[in-house]
Parts: C-alpha cells; sequence; structure tokens
C-alpha cells in the first residue's frame, strides 16, 4: 500500500478510505481522471449512490489523483473518502473498476484497498500513546531517581565532619566510638556513610596523618583499603607507622567507594587480623612499639570479644602460673604429637587451600571448625582445657600463641610460622614442612 501521509484527507468526512491504482496507455492529467470517474459512474449505481450528488452532501470527500508520465504511459494513484457505510463504500469502490478511458487513452483501474481510516486511526494513536508512555516513564523514573539520590547525598554529605587537625574526612562517629575504619579518601567515607557506617576516617593519601597515627593507639582500628595497588600501597605505610588490629581489602580491582551496601557488609564481616594479614601476604611487619597494646587498650580490646560465662575477674596467664599447678591436668607436648599426629597431619593436610581451623579436643575429636579470620575470638570464648590443639590452614602469630597458652593449648599445628617475639613453653609448634 502506497504511503498516503502527503495527500490531504478530510478528516470530519471521512470514515473508509477507497485507494485506487490507475494505468492509461497515454499521456492523462489529473482533470482526465476526475472526469472520467464522474462521468463513466453516473447513472451506474443509481440516484442514491450518485457521485456527484453523494460529495455534494459531503458524504464523498474530495478525489485526490495522484499521476505521472513515462515512455508516453501514464500511472497514478486515486483515493476517496467516504463517510458512507461498509456496504454502500464496497459498492462504490468496485463500480470504479468499470471505467476503461481516461481521456482519449484506454486505461484500466484496480482497486488496492479499502481501508477503515478509524482503525488506521486507532492503530497510530496506540503506537503513539506506548511511545508518550515510555519516555514519560522513564522520564519519572530518572527524575525520581535522581531525586532520591541527591537527598541521600545530601544527607550523607551533610552527616560528614572532619577529625584532627589535618581535617581530615570523617563521620559522625569516629570520635567516640571505640572501634574506627580507616579508608583512603573522602569518597569512601559518603559511601559508607550510606550504607550507615558512621566511624570512618580517612587518611587521604599515602603520608599517614599524625592524627590517625594517635588515635590508632586509643582505639580498635580496621584498615578498609582499595582492592588495587594505591590500596596496597596506603596499606603498606599504615600498619608500620600505625596500630592496626584489622585489614579488610575491596574485591580485586575494585575501590571502596563505588561498593555496594552489601558489598561493604561483606567486605567488613570477612577482615582479617592484621597480625595475620601480613604474615600471609608478605607485608612488613610493624615494630614493636606498635605491636604493643597500651594496657587500656588491651582492657577495650577483649571487653570487644568477651569470653563466654567469663568471670568479672580474668584468669591468670598460664605463663605466670607456678609448673607445678595442677600437673594430672598438663597433657606433655612430646605424648600429645606422638598420639593423634596421623590425625593431625590428615586434618592439616584437608584444610590446605580452605582458610579454616580445626578445634581439637585431648582424644583427637573435633570440637569445632572456623574460617581462620575468627580463629582468634572464637579461641578466647573456649572454656581453658576444653580444646587441646588447633589445626589450621594458616600463620602461626604472637596473639595466637599467647592466646593458645592462657587456654592450656598443648599444640598449634598451621601451615606457617609468623613473626614469634616469646613463645610459650607449654605450646608447642609444628609447622607444614615438617610434617610434609
Amino acid at each position: 500500500m502506497a504511503n498516503n501521509d502527503h495527500i490531504n484527507i478530510d478528516p470530519s468526512t471521512t470514515k473508509y478510505l477507497i485507494q485506487v491504482k490507475l494505468s492509461a496507455d497515454g499521456i492523462v492529467e489529473k482533470p482526465d481522471v476526475v472526469g472520467a470517474i464522474f462521468g463513466q459512474t453516473e447513472g451506474l449505481l443509481g440516484e442514491e449512490l450518485d457521485l456527484r450528488d453523494l460529495q455534494k452532501s459531503g458524504r464523498i470527500g474530495r478525489i485526490e489523483v495522484e499521476v505521472s508520465s513515462k515512455m508516453g504511459k501514464s500511472e497514478g494513484i486515486v483515493l476517496i473518502p467516504s463517510s458512507l457505510d461498509q456496504i454502500e463504500t464496497a459498492i462504490l469502490a468496485s463500480s470504479l473498476e468499470t471505467i476503461d478511458r481516461v481521456g482519449p487513452c484506454k486505461a484500466r483501474i484496480v482497486v488496492e484497498s479499502l481501508e477503515d481510516v478509524r482503525i488506521t486511526k486507532r492503530n497510530k494513536i496506540i503506537e503513539r500513546s506506548k511511545e508518550l508512555l515510555n519516555h514519560m516513564s522513564k522520564q519519572s523514573k530518572t527524575n525520581g531517581l535522581d531525586l532520591l539520590e541527591a537527598v541521600r547525598q545530601t544527607i550523607k554529605t551533610e552527616e560528614l565532619t572532619y577529625f584532627g587537625k589535618e581535617r581530615l574526612p570523617a563521620g559522625p562517629n569516629a570520635t567516640d566510638s571505640d572501634a574506627i575504619i580507616i579508608v583512603e579518601g573522602r569518597s569512601d567515607v559518603i559511601n559508607l556513610l550510606k550504607s550507615g557506617i558512621k566511624n570512618t576516617i580517612a587518611v587521604e593519601g599515602t603520608n599517614i596523618p599524625k592524627s590517625v597515627q594517635e588515635i590508632s593507639r586509643e582505639k580498635v582500628v580496621t584498615a578498609f583499603v582499595d582492592g588495587d595497588r594505591g590500596g596496597e600501597l596506603i596499606l603498606k605505610e599504615l600498619v608500620q607507622v600505625a596500630d592496626i588490629d584489622f585489614i579488610a581489602r575491596a574485591p580485586k580491582g575494585q575501590e571502596v567507594e563505588e561498593l555496594t551496601q552489601k558489598q561493604i557488609t561483606k567486605c567488613l564481616r570477612n577482615k582479617m587480623p592484621a597480625e595475620q594479614y601480613m604474615e600471609m601476604y608478605g607485608l612488613a611487619a610493624p615494630s614493636q612499639e606498635h605491636r604493643e597494646k597500651d594496657s587500656s587498650h588491651k582492657k577495650r580490646e577483649e571487653n570487644h570479644h568477651p569470653r563466654q560465662g567469663e568471670a568479672a575477674e580474668r584468669r591468670p596467664r598460664q605463663e605466670d602460673a607456678e609448673p607445678q599447678e595442677e600437673p594430672e591436668k598438663r597433657v606433655s607436648v612430646e605424648k600429645l604429637l606422638t598420639d593423634v599426629q596421623e590425625n593431625l597431619k590428615e586434618m592439616l593436610r584437608s584444610l590446605s587451600g580452605t582458610s579454616k581451623a580445626v578445634l581439637v579436643d585431648v582424644s583427637g575429636n573435633q570440637v569445632a571448625e572456623v574460617p581462620v579470620r575468627e580463629l582468634v575470638n572464637n579461641l578466647r570464648d573456649q572454656e581453658a582445657e576444653k580444646v587441646s590443639s588447633v589445626v589450621f590452614d594458616g600463620i602461626i602469630t604472637q596473639r595466637i600463641l599467647d592466646i593458645a597458652a592462657e587456654k592450656r593449648i598443648g599444640v598449634l599445628v598451621a601451615s606457617k610460622l609468623g613473626s614469634i617475639t616469646k613463645q610459650p613453653e607449654n605450646v608447642g609448634i609444628w609447622v607444614k614442612e615438617e610434617i610434609s
């Protein structure tokens, strides 16, 4: 069907549109075509369907003709709008095919279509409505998201405060909280604020500010850095100049400022003790000054991870107790290794690459299995003498050794041995290379 958008049709008189194709064996023009239509249909259909009378009464609209000539022949399209009913319009259209001459030339007229203009208009209305509705929906959604984000951003930005004489970007709870999270930049602080985390401080580069170094000795500190080379450099400096307790990293290649709330929560939940992290990833160990917490910090950290059923007064450390105390409850390292050696070796092999730890009782039975990152807290929560040995896919650190001594754990079996400054006499150490 030809494209009729450029032909003017009177919408007030149009219910149907008759489209016919004209072919003439000679050169004809528009007046010749119109004259042939009126002349050769006159009296053919009776007075009720006389074309001239129908046009005068407005029941037939203006006849539109497009005709062109080429190589001595003419072709064209004729459009006749009708407000008659379907049957009358069909009869009128059929009568046009009786025309056999236009002007002096032989001609052929064929009805190509009888179109219900209202259906066509309705289809156009539907399609256009869809376009407008989709555009409106996208615009409303975009504007709504922009508005929500703008309000959220404004609120979080207003919550942003500044810490120390360097005026470092920080969350509103950074000063008062017992634990803080150190991030790289201002955008990281804002992103964590969006997730409801308000105890953050940004170091703003690799030159760690003095105020961050000082506050790190007073609070439980988690370093949360990007998963790229820049994050690694900042982390290396942090562990050397500040007192870092835990380390969390964004996924490889990602930045903290672009993480979703779910990703942030997962990264912080998977944080690792700093000593363990440094040994596993080959970072330089902190100085002796930074390894030793002052007594107030130790007390605060222990309160942060209380033992189950812990009494008001702390149990004396094992290395301070008299060697003769309760000798019947002691298990010699040599005997333990001899009795459960194969069992412990098999456990270590099965844990390879899992980053998990297994707690074993004196009979060689498994008490619990926990992620290595939770080993320190889990050992603190264990009742004294319930665990006889610990096997884990990780590195033996000074902190784990101290807790093992306090809990009277006879043997630690692990992948590697970290930097140890003092080894308790009552704890045996067994690493992978010794049992391979």
